[in-house]
């Protein structure tokens, strides 16, 4: 049951043949969403933080559910202006702001189907560079960023509240 804005994909290494939808995050969807980020990351956020990013840019904040509707991962993101390293203008720069999938429904695919969905919807905010900040013990995350062509630019050292640096990677959108 989903609507024409949603997105209908196969997750792939599904061992279940189970269905996951990729769809637009809506209001109701923000509990499911948080109790994702909570169980998987240590990041979290306050409730408004997610409103807030779901309210600016709903395109670019999107949600993985299975079959019977329980969200198992997410993708949010938030438009940034800039000043350019090339140029005296300012860009719009898409910051990825978090990315989640549940344990149990990971090396599927899914992460790469939100990221993919996300940053094509994200472009709408005419992005001249996606960028995003990863920890550096996080390979599986470094190497999905790589797929898509992600470039380390520098550590930002201490920057998580673990004191765990982070590699801030950046890709030029190519229009």
């Amino acid at each position: 049951m989903t609507t024409n804005k949603d997105l209908k994909i196969d997750a792939f290494n599904n061992p279940t043949n189970q269905r996951i939808i990729i769809k637009r995050c809506n209001l109701d969807d923000l509990d499911g969403v948080i109790k994702v980020n909570e169980e998987e990351l240590p990041e979290d956020y306050p409730y408004f933080f997610y409103k807030s990013i779901l309210d600016n840019y709903p395109e670019s904040f999107l949600l993985a559910q299975n079959e019977q509707g329980k969200i198992v991962g997410y993708i949010m993101w938030r438009v940034e202006k800039s000043p350019s390293l090339d140029s005296l203008r300012y860009i719009n720069k898409g910051h990825l702001v978090s990315i989640a999938v549940s344990q149990d429904y990971r090396k599927r695919g899914i992460a790469k189907s939100l990221l993919n969905h996300s940053m094509q919807a994200i472009r709408k905010y005419k992005i001249h560079e996606y960028v995003l900040e990863v920890r550096v013990s996080n390979y599986n995350a470094i190497k999905l960023y790589e797929q898509f062509k992600f470039q380390i630019a520098n550590i930002k050292k201490n920057y998580y509240r673990d004191g765990e640096n982070a590699y801030y990677m950046t890709l030029k959108n190519k229009k």
